[in-house]
């Protein structure tokens, strides 16, 4: 289909063309899922990609993170190591960790500090959430290879206030602020943004061993999380012009971010820690332009210019060995490397330019050229252990990439095809620990060049049916945690390789108008990945240490799809279902001997889950202008291995449990839309969950949220 694609839209070259896009009749929400309709969503699901969006706008009050919007949708499993600001693990068709990178609007997430992430960026000043499957276009400069996340900010044209104020079970506080406000005379518009998330996360842990009174045996009960505190802060101030003859969009902005973040535990909750924290400061200075007709006409220009000085600090200066009810014993080493004391630093300056360049060459058809300087520093001291040598590592590298875009018959047909070229340079300067992080067997400096290429295509043949398909040869790079480690849970590893895969995605996707308001929108994805040297997180049972390795080859495949009903925008249900198999393809080991992990299923992650949704919204329930909208959803997900299947006898492999998790809440908003309450209830039936390797997850929970929002009409 791609290539016959190719040649049509060589001999339409030049045709006047118009796209035309199917659309629901509104933006519809349930929770955490979402029936698109607006012209920007519908244009990502809609492309030639395989990519889904979720509009974040419309249920921004009622939600509590932006993480909430996204993880039940289909293919996507987030999991996290505990509570609210715990480190998470967000699953995209298989692939994990740093093979999905997460931009705002288009610049990489990391430039607002090491802190932020989708659990506590502000939820106010997002518009939409962009997902990309396996095959990421070429103009967001990036070398994902599982796929990409893109938030999108709101470009609001109005004056505004949103304020939020949100609390809950374990001692949870929520606060967001964003206004805007264009200053009569200069036209300049002002962003001011506070943004801050509390938790104390003293939820129960389920049949955790402890020491009985005398201390001489060991029994199990259920206590509360004693040493899990965290704190986020965010502040950002912008400042720009819009709609002027030399631009139409400029902007400058400074942030700044602070987390304080206890930590309970290691990679595993047996390894338990009662005193060490790490906490993070970092200061984003940051600039952005547009233009179109830049030049000349038809050609435009984005750039944008971002620096970061993120300072993070570990400390673990006490001796002891930590129990679940709080008690300790005295010891000889550290809490979490077990190891000598130590308050270790790490400064990690990020720098990113971007520009992109699109021409139309002619109706329907555009070229895009894009270009990426991404350089990360880490520079380490410590301020206890003074024998430790402080060392410095960098980490730069530049991504090329050029699109062209093609949009034929009146908008039925559009391909895309896409070069990438990478260069990845790398400086360390550790060597602590060699035998473990391979600082050894890696020269000072290195610099390494890769090629990647990708094309896609969709064809509406109606709108109940459209068919789309897309390829990309990708490589992924190192990011600075896999590599150059976090400082507290996850050990560096120098000499780890790009992945470097074959993606295909196969979907279709269509509307049903039954009439009288009844509507039926479906989507089904199937997709095939082929990486080598895949990058996996292994866990060191004894030291609840982890580290990322290489994995010689792995083979995923899978399915996925989601069904939506709405009536009148008052009904929603939704369904989706995903399934991916996962395989290690190593047949030998380095020694030569046969592997016996060969052909098994990667450990640690789930394959088979779904998720189900429905929701009623109620008009003018007891003031004018207002709506009550209830929702309750489903979630399933298919036990599967903690280790790898070979090892161990059948009846003693440690398995994460099949799960049943449901939630349910409730949203009143009257005065147009200016007044909000929301009321939610996580696992409702509290039963008890897990994530990476059985890590607990918090039991039954409740959420109440109050939104204010004042918008000049």
């Amino acid at each position: 289909m791609i290539l016959l694609s190719l040649c049509l839209g060589l001999q339409l070259y030049g045709q006047d063309t118009l796209a035309v896009r199917g659309s629901l009749a509104d933006t519809l929400t349930i929770n955490s899922a979402t029936v698109t309709g607006q012209t920007q969503v519908n244009r990502i699901e809609g492309g030639a990609y395989a990519a889904s969006a979720v509009s974040i706008r419309q249920q921004a009050a009622s939600l509590q993170t932006i993480s909430q919007a996204i993880e039940y949708s289909p293919g996507i499993r987030l999991r996290s190591q505990g509570g609210l600001g715990s480190d998470f693990d967000l699953s995209l068709n298989g692939l994990s960790g740093g093979s999905v990178r997460y931009f705002i609007d288009g610049v990489a997430l990391d430039s607002k500090g090491s802190g932020i992430t989708l659990a506590n960026l502000p939820v106010s000043i997002i518009d939409r959430v962009e997902i990309y499957k396996g095959v990421v276009p070429a103009t967001l400069g990036t070398d994902a290879l599982g796929g990409a996340i893109n938030i999108v900010t709101n470009r609001r044209s109005r004056n505004y206030l949103d304020v939020s104020y949100g609390l809950g079970s374990f001692h949870t506080h929520t606060f967001d602020f964003s206004a805007q406000y264009r200053l009569p005379r200069s036209g300049i518009i002002i962003k001011p943004v506070v943004n801050a998330y509390y938790s104390k996360n003293d939820y129960t842990m389920r049949g955790v061993k402890v020491r009985n009174e005398d201390h001489t045996a060991f029994v199990y009960r259920d206590l509360p999380r004693f040493h899990d505190g965290y704190l986020s802060l965010f502040a950002l101030l912008e400042a720009g012009v819009t709609d002027r003859s030399w631009v139409d969009d400029f902007f400058v902005s400074a942030s700044y971010s602070r987390t304080e973040k206890e930590i309970q535990t290691g990679a595993t909750q047996s390894h338990v820690v009662g005193m060490a924290q790490r906490s993070s400061r970092a200061l984003n200075l940051s600039a952005r332009y547009s233009k179109s007709d830049f030049l000349a006409q038809g050609l435009n220009l984005k750039a944008s210019l971002s620096h970061t000085r993120d300072h993070s600090q570990t400390i673990d200066t006490t001796f002891r060995q930590y129990y679940w009810d709080g008690t300790y014993i005295d010891g000889a080493y550290n809490e979490i490397r077990g190891r000598a004391k130590t308050l270790r630093n790490y400064l990690r300056p990020l720098t990113i330019g971007r520009a992109t360049l699109d021409y139309a060459v002619a109706a329907g058809h555009t070229l895009t050229l894009n270009y990426m300087y991404n350089r990360v520093g880490n520079r380490q001291w410590d301020d206890y252990d003074k024998t430790y040598v402080p060392t410095e590592d960098a980490m730069p590298k530049h991504i090329a990439g050029l699109n062209y875009e093609q949009n034929l018959l009146q908008g039925r047909l559009e391909n895309v095809f896409f070069v990438k070229d990478y260069v990845n340079a790398l400086q360390v300067g550790q060597s602590e620990m060699a035998s473990q992080t391979g600082s050894d067997k890696v020269p000072d400096r290195s610099v390494k060049n890769f090629f990647g290429y990708g094309l896609g295509s969709r064809y509406r043949f109606a709108e109940p049916l459209s068919l789309k398909a897309s390829y990309e040869h990708s490589v992924r790079l190192p990011v600075s945690r896999e590599m150059l480690g976090n400082g507290t849970t996850v050990y560096p590893n120098l000499t780890l390789l790009p992945e470097i895969g074959d993606n295909v995605n196969l979907g279709a996707f269509g509307t049903f108008d039954l009439g009288g308001g009844h509507l039926i929108s479906y989507s089904a994805n199937g997709f095939l990945r082929l990486v080598d040297n895949y990058i996996q997180a292994t866990v060191m049972e004894t030291e609840g240490m982890m580290q990322y390795v290489n994995v010689a080859a792995v083979h995923i495949k899978g399915v996925e799809g989601e069904i939506q009903y709405n009536w009148q925008g008052r009904l929603q249900l939704i369904a989706n279902a995903s399934y991916d198999d996962c395989r290690d393809m190593r047949q030998y080991t380095q020694s030569g001997t046969p592997s016996i992990t060969y052909r098994n299923r990667t450990p640690n992650r789930p394959w088979a889950y779904c998720n189900v949704a429905a929701g009623y919204t109620f008009h003018n329930v007891g003031l004018k202008d207002s709506r009550l909208r209830l929702g309750c959803d489903y979630h399933w997900v298919h036990w599967f291995y903690v280790t790898w299947a070979a090892y161990g006898s059948a009846s003693g492999k440690p398995t994460v449990p099949t799960q049943h998790i449901i939630n349910a809440s409730l949203l009143y908003s009257w005065g147009a839309g200016r007044y909000n309450v929301s009321l939610e209830c996580t696992n409702l039936a509290d039963r008890l969950a897990y994530d990476n390797y059985m890590l607990q997850k918090p039991g039954r929970a409740f959420f109440l949220k109050f939104n204010y929002y004042l918008c000049n009409r």
